[in-house]
């Protein structure tokens, strides 16, 4: 099946290797980083979350309004605004912006610091029995024509209906991510799409094994996406010589949080549980900085346990190749951003966007001719 190709856009330019410089929001940033991902062929850009960040919903107006082709991802957090009123924001979005455009992704919370920033105590645990609620709840009023109840743990509605519903047939998919224990099984029951982090190929066979065992014990199918951060280069030696560069920058990025900058976030208090998904990039850092020939995960280990930071290294064609090996196990939707935010999507889509979206042409068609020749 085509594949989808996913961005990542901010509200301000900047990444672990270089600085975060200006306002926190930049308006004419975010139309500026919208249309490249667009020219440069990505189906859809994610808006992240954090406590402390931009609200995604307004980012995501803006980019859908800055384009004519390009979806997005919100990202949110559930536990803070009401599931009826996240399906009436998301069906409206979706009708003003010309249908189909808009999915919504939801993480449970790995940070407890963060969590609590916005007045969330709960514990993990918790938070996901409550994200398995949400999108319960979230479905059912995009879809439900008479107004209906609904009594949770977390949630209780009565009456509850919305007048406006998606714009088109394809709905709002519903995303998701985690791996703590309850994850699998919220995701598996009520996600579209299960979001999974670029580990080593057979760490995540492992996970889409696992996730399609619990999926089919609910009498369902979920399709998944990988989460990358490719550099890439004329060559193979420029393309790890560039990753060299992204390391030495970063570590100079570090050096500079840590000389009392006002400038730069808080961090928690104390030393917080490490979320299981980035805790395995962390013990796969740990067992080697490259897997499967060219899968770096240097600035994972500088970095520590902080989510997409795996980076598939060398040209577009064998960083096309490398993640095509993924699609080969079930991936059909490819998240990727760059240290170099903007400058890295404008490179991407002259040769790595082309050749993810051919590779996949190909492995289709090679496939159809097996199933055809084992039919005759």
């Amino acid at each position: 099946m085509p594949i989808e190709l996913l961005g990542m856009i901010a509200t301000t330019a900047g990444s672990e290797s270089k600085a975060v410089e200006g306002p926190a929001v930049d308006a004419a940033y975010v139309r500026e980083f919208s249309r490249a991902h667009e020219e440069a062929g990505f189906d859809r850009v994610l808006i992240g979350y954090s406590a402390s960040s931009p609200d995604g919903f307004a980012v995501a107006a803006a980019a859908l309004h800055s384009t004519e082709r390009l979806k997005v991802l919100i990202a949110h957090r559930p536990g803070f605004v009401a599931p009826t009123v996240v399906a009436r924001k998301l069906a409206t979005l979706d009708h003003l912006t010309g249908g189909g455009r808009v999915a919504i992704h939801h993480i449970s919370g790995g940070s407890e610091a963060d969590q609590r920033r916005d007045g969330d105590f709960s514990d993990k645990s918790d938070r996901y029995r409550r994200t398995g609620e949400f999108i319960e709840v979230l479905r059912r009023t995009l879809a439900s024509d008479e107004p209906f109840d609904y009594h949770g743990d977390f949630y209780r509605v009565e009456g509850a209906f919305s007048a406006v519903k998606p714009a088109t047939d394809a709905g709002i998919p519903v995303f998701f991510g985690g791996l703590s224990e309850g994850a699998v099984e919220v995701g598996a029951k009520g996600a579209d799409v299960y979001m999974l982090f670029g580990e080593p190929l057979a760490d995540v066979a492992e996970h889409i094994r696992t996730i399609r065992a619990a999926a089919a014990r609910e009498g369902r199918t979920v399709e998944f996406s990988l989460s990358t951060r490719p550099i890439i280069g004329a060559t193979e030696d420029e393309a790890w010589k560039k990753a060299e560069r992204i390391y030495a920058e970063t570590e100079a990025v570090i050096a500079s949080r840590a000389s009392g900058s006002t400038l730069t976030f808080a961090r928690p208090a104390q030393q917080e549980p490490v979320p299981v998904s980035a805790d395995r990039l962390q013990q796969a850092a740990r067992r080697g900085d490259v897997h499967d020939e060219r899968l770096w995960l240097g600035i994972t280990r500088l970095t520590g346990p902080a989510g997409n930071s795996t980076a598939p290294v060398g040209t577009p064609e064998q960083v096309a190749e490398a993640l095509l090996k993924y699609y080969d196990l079930g991936v059909t939707r490819f998240l990727i951003r760059g240290f170099d935010p903007l400058g890295d999507v404008r490179e991407w889509g002259a040769e790595l966007v082309p050749a993810l979206r051919e590779g996949a042409r190909l492995r289709d068609e090679a496939q159809a001719a097996q199933r055809e020749e084992r039919v005759a």
